[in-house]
C-alpha cells in the first residue's frame, strides 16, 4: 500500500464529504487545507481536528465560485509554503427545475463550482500529486453522471464531466504511483438537498456520509483498484443500466423518476 499523502488540500470541507474526509486524513497523520465559503465552520474543524489528531489543519476560505478562485487558493499555498500532494474536490451544488427557468447566475456559479474551479484546482495541483509517487487525487462525482436526467439537467452534465475526466486521467497517471478516484455516491444526507432546495435529487440508493468516504479509501488503498468507485450495489446497478438501452428510453425513466 502506498504510504497516505503528507498534505491534502479538500474543497467544501466545511459540511459533508468534505469535512468527513478532512477528519480520516487526519486521523492518517496527514496535514489537511481547508477550503470553503464558510470561514466559522472551517475554524471550528481546524481546532476540532488539532486537537484530536495533533496535525496542521489550514483554513483557507474561498468562494469557489468566484472567478479566479483556484489563483487565490494556489496563492494561499505559496505564501504559507505549503506543498500538498493530495487533492479531494467535494465542493459542488445542484440546480433543480427545468434548464430553460434557471436563474442564469446560478447556472454560472454552478458550472465554476462544479467544472471550471475543480478543472483549474486539479490541472495546478496534479503535476506535484504525480511527481511524489505517492499523490492522491480523489474527485467527487455522482451516479447522476451516468445518465441525462431532466429537471436536474445541468448538475448531471456537470458531473458526467467530473467522471470522465477524472477516468482519463486515472489512465495517464499510470506508472506514476498516483491513486485516482471518481467517486461517485448517490442520494446522501449532507446539506446537498437543502443547498438545492429540492428533493428532486433524491434518485438512487440512500448511503452514509460514512459509508462514501470508507468506498473511497478502500478504492484508493486495494491493489489493482479501477478509476471510478460507485457506492451502494442499487446505485451501481442503477448507474451501469443505461448502457444497455437506447437513449430515448433512459430518459423517460429518467423524466419519471424526478418527476414533480
Amino acid at each position: 500500500m502506498n504510504p497516505a499523502p503528507s498534505c491534502v488540500v479538500i474543497t467544501g470541507a466545511s459540511s459533508g464529504f468534505g469535512a468527513e474526509f478532512a477528519r480520516r486524513f487526519a486521523r492518517k497523520g496527514a496535514d489537511v487545507v481547508l477550503v470553503a465559503r464558510r470561514a466559522s465552520r472551517l475554524e471550528e474543524l481546524a481546532k476540532e481536528l488539532t486537537e484530536s489528531s495533533g496535525v496542521a489543519a489550514h483554513v483557507v476560505p474561498i468562494d469557489l465560485a468566484a472567478p479566479g478562485a483556484a489563483d487565490a487558493l494556489m496563492t494561499q499555498l505559496d505564501r504559507r509554503g505549503l506543498s500538498p500532494d493530495g487533492l479531494v474536490n467535494c465542493a459542488g451544488f445542484g440546480i433543480d427545475g427545468p434548464f430553460a427557468e434557471s436563474d442564469p447566475q446560478r447556472v454560472t456559479d454552478l458550472v465554476q463550482v462544479n467544472v471550471a474551479a475543480l478543472t483549474d484546482l486539479t490541472l495546478r495541483m496534479l503535476p506535484a500529486i504525480l511527481n511524489s509517487g505517492h499523490g492522491l487525487l480523489i474527485n467527487v462525482a455522482s451516479t447522476a453522471s451516468y445518465q441525462p436526467i431532466p429537471q436536474i439537467a445541468l448538475y448531471a452534465a456537470s458531473k458526467a464531466y467530473v467522471r470522465t475526466l477524472t477516468e482519463a486521467l486515472w489512465q495517464e497517471a499510470k506508472g506514476s504511483g498516483a491513486r485516482i478516484l471518481a467517486l461517485c455516491p448517490g442520494p446522501s444526507r449532507t446539506e446537498f438537498f437543502s443547498a438545492a432546495g429540492s428533493e428532486r435529487f433524491n434518485v438512487g440508493q440512500m448511503v452514509s456520509i460514512e459509508e462514501v468516504v470508507d468506498a473511497a479509501f478502500d478504492a484508493v488503498t486495494k491493489q489493482g483498484a479501477g478509476p471510478t468507485r460507485v457506492v451502494g450495489w442499487r446505485n451501481a446497478v442503477q448507474a451501469h443500466l443505461p448502457r444497455l438501452v437506447p437513449t430515448r428510453a433512459t430518459l423517460a425513466i429518467t423524466a419519471g423518476l424526478t418527476k414533480g
